[in-house]
């Protein structure tokens, strides 16, 4: 028998291996079936840069739909503004000064990487939002050397993110920035949109949009990238109505799952109801009303299980310094060793609007007519990485069978939600399966014709890319009009009458 040391080696060898061939079955199956790939691969791509291929943007269409419908609720409007910004938006909102990831090089083949990140992978602890000297200090006491050539390690740096744009003629001095969040836009927008919304509080600006962050070393494939999709809102509110929530009564007994910075230590995840968070926690009624609503989006329209959520606190060391409160959604992601972060809730205060209204010398204070007073609106940011989300899907409903991989997706984000296939090729079935497939299309059905190969093959395919349903058009059919429906998870199938089709699988 293996020594308790030699046991326990192994296992996190199998554990490694096993996390390392569940990432490479997802990428292999996104890339042969079109969900994403490298983009520019035929001249060697470059980390941090993925396509999203036909199934891959159909799925990701189907995430910020099913997103907008369920978060612009009353008084919410999405915007579309611009990723390239003028140099002061970004003095203001403190992206020149602050927005840096610490960097270390390799003195002796200059490969250069994250010094927390490299911490974390050497050690096995958390050590996202150390400081410099904290992170030069583990490397040289636990004397960590290059992971590439084994050489020593320079003194760990700050390193701007930013990616500088330069607008106009040759040789002009007129600077701008990708814009690395979308925040900043809403926050430009607030007083224009203030004016067209009839001049009340509260209110949300959303945006679905590009952000671009020069990461020092990308890493684990598509779920961290330096140009990705963010969607997002800004609540602009009344400061004095923070602990104050209308449907209050509703969502008072809704259980939340929390991990405070406090619970960290022994991986603890509280089940609490919003009352006992307002109650001893102490956070704000209006904060709660959206934990709820974000964790509710995740459980019972994304149906990520239970035990695989939770929402985790940031300590007051690791959340900006403006952030009042900050919780962010976290979820279990096999292929990438455990909880990874996805979205984020974050009190940010008057920190934004302030910070602009003085750099641009611009009053954005507000009247309220109703309330007789002016006030600097505060802001709730509901932050979702479009991208990381997409990933989590893909890893989350990941099955491996004895005899099929599949994506056991939800029919709410399935790229193709209906395999529509003719037994065989001749004797009109193909044609009347073309018929069938034309209607369900006209039914508002996301539906995919397949003449080729077996039927088993077909289904198969299907199954691999998460489609639900498939439909099979037989010699029964020409008969009574029926057709099979196979249900993906379970593979049984049933008859279903074509008039009635698209109803049934609806």
């Amino acid at each position: 028998m293996a020594a308790p040391a030699q046991q326990e080696s192994r296992e996190v060898k199998g554990d490694k291996q096993a996390k390392v061939d569940r990432l490479k079955e997802i990428s292999n199956i996104a890339e042969k079936r079109g969900i994403f790939f490298p983009t520019a691969e035929i001249y060697g791509g470059k980390a941090g840069f993925y396509t999203y291929g036909h199934l891959g943007k159909l799925m990701k269409n189907r995430f910020e739909n099913l997103w907008k419908g369920y978060f612009l609720e009353e008084n919410f409007w999405e915007i579309e503004g611009n990723s390239i910004l003028p140099s002061q938006v970004f003095e203001a909102s403190g992206h020149l000064k602050n927005f840096n990831d610490p960097l270390t090089e390799c003195k002796s083949c200059h490969f250069r990487f994250r010094a927390d990140q490299f911490v974390e992978d050497s050690l096995k602890i958390k050590a996202e939002g150390l400081s410099i000297e904290d992170l030069d200090k583990l490397i040289r006491e636990n004397k960590l050397k290059c992971p590439r050539c084994g050489g020593q390690l320079a003194k760990a740096e700050w390193f701007n993110m930013m990616f500088p744009i330069t607008i106009g003629a040759a040789g002009s001095k007129d600077i701008s920035y990708l814009s690395p969040e979308t925040a900043q836009n809403p926050f430009l927008s607030f007083k224009r949109e203030f004016e067209a919304l009839r001049k009340k509080l509260p209110f949300g600006l959303a945006m679905i949009g590009k952000a671009f962050r020069n990461e020092i070393s990308p890493r684990q494939l598509f779920f961290r990238l330096r140009e990705f999709t963010q969607a997002e809102v800004q609540v602009f509110f009344d400061p004095e109505e923070i602990d104050s929530c209308p449907g209050w009564k509703k969502i008072s007994s809704y259980k939340l799952l929390l991990q405070s910075a406090k619970d960290r230590k022994g991986d603890k995840v509280q089940e609490i109801t919003c009352e006992d968070a307002n109650k001893k926690l102490k956070l704000p009624k209006m904060y709660l009303y959206y934990m709820q609503k974000m964790q509710r989006f995740y459980l019972e329209e994304l149906r990520v299980p239970k035990k695989d959520f939770r929402l985790y606190e940031l300590s007051e060391e690791e959340r900006a310094f403006y952030n009042k409160y900050h919780w962010d959604i976290y979820l279990n992601l096999e292929a990438l060793g455990g909880f990874k972060e996805v979205a984020g809730l974050h009190y940010r205060g008057g920190h934004d609007l302030g910070a602009h209204e003085k750099q641009s010398q611009k009053e954005l204070a507000v009247f309220l007519e109703e309330k007789k007073k002016k006030v600097l609106p505060h802001v709730l940011e509901l932050s979702f990485g479009v991208d990381r989300n997409i990933f989590a899907l893909l890893d989350i409903f990941f099955r491996s069978e004895k005899e099929r991989n599949l994506f056991a997706f939800p029919p709410s984000i399935a790229p193709i939600e209906v395999g529509v296939f003719p037994l065989v090729s001749k004797d009109g079935l193909a044609e009347k399966a073309q018929t069938v497939n034309d209607e369900l299309r006209k039914a508002g059905i996301r539906s995919f014709y397949d003449e080729d190969g077996s039927i088993g093959r077909r289904y198969r395919r299907v199954d691999e890319i998460g489609t639900p349903f498939a439909v099979t058009i037989d010699y029964d059919t020409m008969k009574d009009n029926t057709v099979t429906v196979r249900e993906r998870d379970s593979m049984k199938q049933r008859r279903v009458k074509i008039a009635e089709l698209a109803k049934s699988l609806k």
